[in-house]
């Protein structure tokens, strides 16, 4: 007769081997959202006053190949689609006065000048799946996804309304030139266990990190 902890390793789907038990996932609401470069302010209080945030997706242009009696097709240029960012504004004001800055930094609105190159606004985004740690607990990180050459392409400052008890928000619409994805820290020293199918024999990079 089976105990209760063996009736419980038989839920998952059959596949005829062993060791077939279901993989603890990774939670939604498990994860942090830092920044390097955003605006000229702290950029702590940002990644405390995240919502929610959309991982990356990539998209390949399709090359068509007409043939004799067919077609065949081959993988194209890839790009990378913007991501989206929500963000609760604060009453000191902060989060206003961070995208502000960092709008400001892609374009003087009051001079109507705009920065020199990509590299004087251009920032750093990092999105980190955690394990659920806190405290005394330090968080382990599950996956890291690097986003290189970000800036904001679209600032939403939303909606007031006098009807409804929810906080005011602001949303962040970014565009961004690459992204690497890590399983674990990207400040990991190797990338043995990095996500994503090595293009190069005996490669072990990430991602999008095309060395």
């Amino acid at each position: 007769m089976a105990t209760g902890s063996a009736s419980i390793a038989n839920m998952t789907v059959p596949n005829g081997g062993a060791g077939e038990t279901l993989l603890m996932p990774k939670l939604q609401f498990r994860f942090r959202v830092r920044f390097n470069g955003f605006g000229s302010g702290d950029v702590g209080t940002l990644t405390r006053q995240v919502i929610d945030c959309s991982r990356p997706n990539v998209t390949f242009q399709e090359i068509t190949m007409p043939i004799y009696n067919s077609t065949m097709y081959l993988s194209g240029k890839h790009q990378w689609q913007p991501m989206t960012l929500n963000l609760r504004d604060d009453a000191s004001g902060k989060i206003s006065a961070a995208v502000g800055s960092q709008l400001q930094k892609q374009l003087d609105f009051a001079e109507q000048a705009s920065a020199t190159a990509g590299i004087d606004y251009k920032f750093e985004t990092v999105i980190e799946i955690l394990d659920g740690g806190n405290g005394g607990t330090e968080p382990t990180v599950l996956e890291t996804w690097s986003l290189a050459g970000c800036f904001v392409q679209v600032a939403n400052y939303n909606t007031l309304n006098y009807a409804n008890n929810d906080v005011v928000t602001v949303s962040l619409t970014i565009r961004f030139d690459n992204a690497e994805q890590y399983a674990g820290p990207s400040s990991s020293a190797t990338l043995s266990g990095s996500i994503g199918a090595a293009i190069r024999t005996g490669s072990t990079t990430a991602t999008g990190n095309g060395k």
